[in-house]
């Protein structure tokens, strides 16, 4: 990498970062590409450089979180069987990223209503989900696909109830931990 490639990357993910914060003091509605260049310390032509428009910027704030913490799931399960303990493995990952990241609520909870972000979302919950199914195949659910899809709904909204509480919900995780018996 070209140090002005570097460069470059250093400003997109500034400005990623700089998105997740105000979203979780904005929601998505208000983010607005103004607060976000006064919240990152850059121009608005810098933005346009690295983003077409609003939307795009919303699907890569979409894109690099759920990218980053697919990586540290996929870290946390790395040589595990499949099964329970990897799911829960994977699922606790997951919302110690989304608690880390507290911005991410307005991603899981508005992000549907952007329409450039819902069809994203629904492809990234079906990729989780195909992860996931081998998982319930393994422990040995007649219909391990379906299983899976539920699962990834039961997190998302898990993460959410962390978020609304400000914390981990024990209560909340056992229960994750339940339904995977």
């Amino acid at each position: 990498m070209t140090s002005r490639s570097a460069a470059a990357a250093r400003t997109r993910d500034r400005l990623i970062e700089a998105g997740l914060r105000l979203a979780e003091r904005t929601g998505l509605a208000g983010l607005s590409v103004n607060l976000l260049v006064d919240e990152a310390g850059v121009s608005k032509g810098t933005f346009f450089h690295h983003f077409r428009d609003r939307a795009s910027y919303l699907l890569a704030l979409h894109g690099g979180f759920h990218d980053r913490l697919l990586a540290e799931m996929l870290t946390a399960i790395e040589g595990m069987t499949p099964g329970a303990e990897r799911l829960f493995a994977a699922a606790e990952t997951y919302l110690e990223g989304c608690l880390r990241d507290r911005g991410v609520r307005a991603l899981l909870l508005e992000a549907r209503a952007e329409a450039p972000i819902a069809e994203v979302v629904r492809a990234r919950n079906a990729q989780g989900a195909e992860l996931c199914a081998a998982d319930f195949k393994a422990m040995g659910r007649p219909y391990p696909l379906d299983a899976a899809r539920l699962w990834v709904g039961m997190v998302a909204e898990a993460a959410l109830v962390e978020l609304d509480e400000g914390g981990r919900r024990p209560a909340t995780r056992a229960e994750l931990k339940r339904f995977i018996g």
